[in-house]
């Protein structure tokens, strides 16, 4: 059983999150309470992991002598990656030279490079997928749409949150998704991935957390996405024993093929008793926002938990809930959030602003999480509580 320091001092257990934003600040404040200390470090200033963490830094996180430097510098016990983009090839590094990454390096290195993660599902695991295909360049996307054929989705080999993501649903779209997905591409790959369209009951995200006890399963999450990024979610999606079980397996499955220690949000097609896997995200994932109040431990607590190597004997359930995102669009470092009485108002609410510094386009600012006797009264109850926040810019 670990033993843990005091923070800033000689015998702290320090924690390094490679990304700070609202999914890392949650894990942040939840290693607060076991008396971790944190460095949070992200590409800009005051991230919001950065607000409630020891001390951070700033660097571009494909730097790999730059995240190199900070880590010798720092000297952290745990490397926790909470985004996709980084130098995941001195993560692999400095795990080699004795560093512990969390889950493992060669999950943040998979798991950044969409190719990678297909294929060790696809051909090295056997998981049902849709058909893929990988493309470079312009040639190479042509005969990838006219192979997969129409509709199809087009997606960056890296990107996060949806970035750079379409559907092609005819010839005359290739160019644009094309162009879409070059454009919101991250970590230096302009590669794309072309899937064929998988008519889906429904999409969903099984949270699945390796520990010292072995592996656990949140109860499914359903969600909601526009454009490849998460909108609301909720829980428990409804579904046969049988397929939850098809689930669980493909779940362990893939965690198991990552290795270490962690929650994996991994996403999930199912269409009748067909479960395909979509991808994986070895940290805590966004449409797991629910969990702060559908469980007694939330993803972020059962993250700390298992990446400190403590027990975690059970995972309670509290009954039907949902989230709905507060989303921002403009131009604006001056954000200003109102009517939130309103957006509390119905009982079993609750608001989290992720204290974002600023807005360049569209951005997720919060989310509101509801419980209720039904998963349609939770969910328009979250769905009311987020339209009701006002956005200033």
């Amino acid at each position: 059983m670990p033993t843990i320091g005091t923070p800033l001092s000689p015998m702290a257990i320090k924690v390094l999150m490679c990304g700070a934003g609202e999914l890392g600040k949650e894990v942040v404040i939840e290693l607060q309470r076991y008396g971790v200390e944190v460095i949070a470090v992200d590409r800009y200033a005051h991230a919001p992991a950065m607000q409630v963490a020891h001390r951070s830094h700033v660097i571009d996180m494909l730097d790999g002598d730059a995240l190199r430097e900070v880590i010798e510098k720092e000297q952290p016990d745990l490397i926790v990656p909470e985004i996709e983009a980084i130098a995941t090839e001195t993560l692999v590094a400095l795990e080699d030279e004795g560093f512990t990454v969390i889950p493992t390096a060669r999950a943040a290195q998979l798991t950044m490079n969409r190719a990678g993660i297909r294929r060790l599902a696809a051909e090295e695991l056997g998981l049902k997928t849709s058909p893929y295909r990988f493309a470079s360049h312009l040639d190479e996307y042509r005969a990838a749409v006219e192979a997969i054929g129409a509709p199809c989705v087009v997606k960056p080999i890296m990107s996060s949150s949806g970035k750079g993501q379409s559907t092609v649903r005819d010839v005359a779209d290739a160019e644009r998704a094309w162009a879409e997905a070059r454009e919101g591409a991250r970590g230096g790959s302009d590669a794309v991935i072309v899937e064929g369209f998988v008519d889906f009951d429904y999409e969903m995200t099984l949270l699945t957390l390796r520990h010292a006890g072995g592996t656990s399963f949140c109860a499914p999450i359903g969600h909601r996405q526009v454009d490849g990024d998460y909108r609301a979610s909720w829980q428990p999606q409804p579904m046969r024993a049988s397929v939850l079980a098809e689930a669980h397996r493909m779940g362990k499955a893939i965690a198991d093929a990552l290795g270490g220690r962690g929650i994996f949000g991994v996403e999930l097609f199912v269409r009748g008793d067909d479960v395909y896997f979509s991808e994986v995200s070895p940290r805590p994932h966004d449409t797991g926002l629910v969990t702060m109040i559908s469980q007694d431990l939330s993803e972020f607590a059962l993250h700390a938990r298992a990446i400190l190597g403590l027990p975690i004997p059970n995972i309670k359930h509290r009954g039907p809930s949902a989230s709905h995102v507060i989303l921002a669009k403009g131009h604006s470092q001056q954000v200003q959030y109102g009517n939130l009485g309103a957006a509390l108002s119905a009982p079993d609410t609750q608001i989290r602003l992720f204290g974002k510094p600023e807005v360049q386009g569209e951005r997720r600012m919060g989310v509101v999480v509801a419980g209720g006797k039904s998963l349609a009264e939770a969910r328009q109850k979250a769905r009311a509580g987020a339209n009701a926040v006002t956005v200033s810019l």
